[in-house]
């Protein structure tokens, strides 16, 4: 979720506000129906409006979508605009949606469930012959000299006033992706595409692809630069390549576990692959670095991938397992009893009341069980 602030900030990035301004523009027609995913604070919904939409459909399970609504009496467009508080693939609507806008991004357009909730909107919304907006997103990369990046990420670990052994958490540090902005300078290598995804047949949020580059000027490789071109509409998009004009979005950096000397002609192999598991995307990438004067021969080789960058409770993690039997904690014999509860005939103080009785150990007070059973009511209730 983000902050008002981060909001404002989507809003001063001119990069970003402008392309989807002008899509919005080229895609709306007089008396078009227009639904918005991610609606935020809801700009796009009320450029929908002003642009002539006759039904806008804006959608936002965070609580932002408050603010959207004040936005949209403040500029005269509450009536064409119906709000709901939801994600977009617990939703139906009365009508197909001429246009879908979102930007669901992250730094790169594999990022939560924004395949997965373009992909569901699209087969159950969009009208025959309807717009998607964003189009089409490629993803590109290359090999980069990051040597002031790299220090950032590893240095704490390896060089702590402590004189502390931290090399696991440098290991771990360094099997994460990180946000950065790189310049061509940087790059050592040509830009590869790895991906491409097209909006009206995308389905598989999973991507994996092999890079094979030739590196192009002798430095030290640190990483992989990966980063996105945007095409929102016809002739309309934009970029976060190093060298764009800068947005709010940055790159990814996914550092090697060592710097590696690289000479102008060598060989560098990437198996880059996103997975996405539960609510997010893991990454792994492997990578082997052919000598100078024996191609054959791999001068170094990393096998690097977010799970062994994560911090795992091994307690946790015993939990999961298919042979463990489970038992309720008092916390979840708790919640059990106050979804029980919520059957549609008690209010909420009265669900507390039977909470503080039953839980006394750790309700002193029915208030203390009614700021409990509130925070399931806002998650679990209709």
């Amino acid at each position: 979720m983000y902050s008002l602030s981060g909001y404002g900030e989507m809003i001063a990035d001119r990069v970003r506000i402008a392309a989807y301004i002008q899509a919005l523009r080229q895609s709306v027609r007089p008396g078009a129906v227009v639904m918005d995913i991610g609606t935020g604070q809801g700009i796009m919904a009320v450029l929908a409006c002003q642009l002539g939409a006759s039904r806008v459909y804006a959608i936002e399970p965070d609580e932002i979508i408050q603010v959207a609504r004040t936005i949209a009496a403040a500029n005269g467009c509450a009536d064409k605009i119906e709000f709901i508080e939801d994600l977009s693939n617990k939703v139906t609507l009365p009508l197909r949606a001429d246009v879908i806008v979102s930007d669901m991004r992250g730094i790169l357009p594999l990022f939560g469930h924004h395949i997965p909730s373009i992909a569901d909107a699209r087969r159950r919304f969009l009208a025959p012959s309807g717009t998607l907006i964003s189009r089409k997103d490629t993803i590109w990369t290359s090999i980069v000299e990051a040597p002031e990046r790299y220090s950032k990420i590893v240095d704490p670990w390896e060089r702590n006033e402590l004189g502390q052994d931290l090399s696991s958490a440098r290991r771990m540090i360094v099997n994460d992706m990180h946000k950065a902005r790189f310049s061509p300078e940087q790059l050592l290598t040509e830009p590869q595409l790895w991906a491409t995804i097209d909006y009206a047949s995308v389905e598989n949020p999973d991507f994996q692809g092999s890079l094979n580059w030739t590196v192009q000027r002798a430095g030290t490789g640190h990483g992989i630069a990966v980063w996105f071109d945007t095409e929102l509409a016809e002739g309309v998009g934009f970029s976060n390549a190093p060298g764009a004009p800068e947005a709010i979005y940055g790159s990814v950096f996914f550092p090697w576990m060592n710097p590696v000397p690289l000479a102008a002609g060598q060989s560098v192999c990437v198996d880059l692959q996103a997975k996405l598991l539960e609510d997010d995307y893991f990454w792994r990438w492997t990578t082997k670095i052919a000598s100078v004067d024996a191609p054959a021969e791999i001068l170094a080789g990393f096998d690097q991938s977010q799970l062994q960058g994560t911090v795992r409770s091994l307690a946790k993690l015993r939990k999961t397992a298919s042979d463990y039997i489970p038992r309720l904690s008092e916390e979840g014999r708790m919640q059990k009893k106050a979804l029980e509860l919520m059957d549609g005939q008690a209010s909420l103080e009265e669900i507390a009341q039977r909470l503080a009785a039953e839980f006394p150990k750790r309700f002193s007070r029915w208030q203390q069980a009614l700021t409990f059973a509130g925070e399931i009511s806002k998650d679990k209730s209709m």
